[in-house]
């Protein structure tokens, strides 16, 4: 008994003194670099272009000794002051916490319900474990590399440090009134509610990422794969797709869009996450149900959901959350929070009813378990598109992602063998995918969409302007985005997968995983019956 006490508190003095290691060199890292000169980088969100100041003309010269007058040069463009609306910081505050319900509790009680009974309390540890541990590591160094302007070759893939430690967000002044843009001109709101809305995002990617390996992976193991995962994956991707100067900032000097991130610079379009949450999320599930391999009787025993109600109740939860997911990814309440906001009713309820209707064609019986897997398609799909397509094209993208889907988990799944617990791949990964193609088509004008803002026009006479669609162009695009993804996070998850399998090891012994998690790993029980 000795011995065995003694292995076990060396694991954990293992596990607790490589992760605090790894924290302590990331954040003496990030000093090393501020000193150096890292916080030169600014927040391109919160810039407010504007021109400078013309000097007084010096007085006229006598007519007969004045050389013939040179015309003047064109004055640059000046952009409005960027105002911040109350109801739209209001808006925000409401989509954060929204976000936030869909991970705890909507995730947990997702996932919790699809596992068997013996690993209830471990998935809802983890999910929240997850939640609390990005909303540090958020705050204190993963808003700073997604969301401001990098220096040099990295600059398109990675942030700065700017905002470490949440450095000079309370402003000069001290109030805290430091802004960011949405996707209005010289509209914005409170840059501390951009911080807490997109940590939420952050936070339920990563969580959504368990999924393909929850009921056989270390506790101890998983906490130090957040804390790389966040900031070596999901962080560069969020960078690349969504980090950009903003409508001021293209307005007032076009080239500053060579600071936005990699797949901006491309021309991807993602509205809400298909790709910087969902495909992102789905290959990195798919990477850990590789590296963990199969769980212990997969295919001989059955495993069903042990509670439908509780899959269903969290399945409830995100569809009323995504709202906040979708609408609020428009950062403001006017006419494109509105078309997410119908977009996201529309393709979820086609989704569900398609995936019902043809698992009832193919299996003989309407499931309550691929209705839910239905929504969820759908809600996957029409996050890139829910500010970009019109109703209707969003309705076809949720008719035709649940097919697509149904036949991942069920044909292919099944023809490979890999154990992807509850589906991240088929599901987020493969619904990612379609969503962020069908974005490429959908938000052409012709086919009711919402076509694409032409910020560079904003400060002219007319106005901001629409850009002339291409579907070659725009396809192009959307296919580098989907690529860029999954190579990054592929290749990156699997880094860390191969790397914490040689210090920790990977899944926990056949004895515990037989017994069940929530008691070998957590010491409890979800249920007392």
């Amino acid at each position: 008994m000795r011995d065995v006490l003694s292995r076990l508190k060396g694991e954990r003095l293992r596990y607790w003194g490589v992760g605090a290691t790894l924290l302590i060199l990331a954040l003496l890292g990030m000093a090393g670099f501020v000193a150096a000169g890292g916080m030169n980088t600014i927040n391109a969100y919160a810039q407010e272009a504007a021109a400078p100041a013309a000097t007084e003309a010096p007085a006229a010269a006598p007519a007969e000794a004045a050389a013939p007058a040179a015309e003047a040069p064109a004055e640059a463009p000046k952009a409005p002051p960027i105002v911040v609306n109350k109801a739209d910081n209001t808006w925000m505050m409401v989509s954060s916490l929204l976000v936030l319900f869909m991970t705890v509790p909507g995730l947990a009680l997702f996932y919790g319900g699809l596992v068997r009974t013996k690993n209830m309390a471990s998935v809802l540890t983890q999910v929240f474990m997850i939640q609390c541990l990005v909303c540090v590591l958020w705050f204190i160094y993963g808003y700073s590399i997604a969301f401001t302007g990098g220096s040099g070759v990295t600059s398109p893939f990675i942030g700065g440090f700017s905002r470490l430690f949440l450095s000079g967000i309370a402003g000069p002044n001290g109030d805290f009134n430091t802004i960011v843009e949405t996707f209005s001109l010289s509209v914005g709101i409170h840059e501390l509610i951009f911080v807490c809305f997109e940590m939420t995002f952050a936070a339920i990617t990563t969580a959504l990422v368990i999924g393909g390996f929850v009921e056989r992976v270390k506790f101890g193991t998983l906490c130090v794969w957040t804390v790389l995962w966040l900031t070596f994956v999901y962080c560069p991707i969020a960078h690349m797709v969504w980090f950009w100067p903003g409508p001021t900032g293209i307005a007032v000097d076009p080239t500053s869009a060579s600071t936005a991130g990699f797949l901006w610079q491309k021309g991807a379009l993602d509205f809400a996450g298909g790709s910087v949450v969902h495909i992102d999320a789905g290959i990195a599930g798919l990477v850990g149900a590789l590296f963990l391999g199969k769980r212990i009787g997969y295919r001989s025993e059955a495993m069903p959901p042990h509670s439908m109600t509780l899959a269903m109740t969290g399945a409830a939860i995100l569809w009323v959350g995504w709202f906040g997911f979708n609408a609020g990814s428009n950062l403001e309440g006017n006419q494109y929070a509105a078309l997410a906001m119908a977009n996201t009713f529309i393709a979820t309820a086609a989704a569900g009813f398609s995936w019902m209707i043809f698992e009832w064609m193919f299996k003989g019986k309407p499931s309550l378990l691929g209705l839910i897997s239905g929504v969820v398609a759908g809600l996957v799909a029409v996050t890139p598109a829910s500010g970009f397509a019109g109703p209707m094209g969003a309705l076809v993208l949720g008719l035709i992602v649940s097919p697509i889907c149904l036949f991942m988990v069920t044909v292919v799944k099944n023809l490979i063998g890999y154990d992807d617990t509850l589906d991240v791949f088929g599901v987020h990964g493969v619904g990612g995918m379609v969503g962020a193609l069908g974005t490429g088509i959908l938000v052409n004008p012709k086919l009711g969409g919402a076509g694409i803002v032409d910020y560079s026009t904003c400060l002219t006479p007319k106005g901001c302007g629409v850009v002339a669609y291409d579907l070659v162009t725009q396809m192009t695009a959307q296919v580098t985005d989907v690529i860029t993804v999954v190579l990054w996070s592929g290749i990156g998850t699997a880094i860390i997968f191969f790397i914490l399998k040689l210090i920790f090891g990977l899944r926990v012994t056949e004895d515990k995983e037989r017994e069940g998690l929530d008691i070998s790993e957590h010491g409890e029980s979800a249920y007392h019956y």
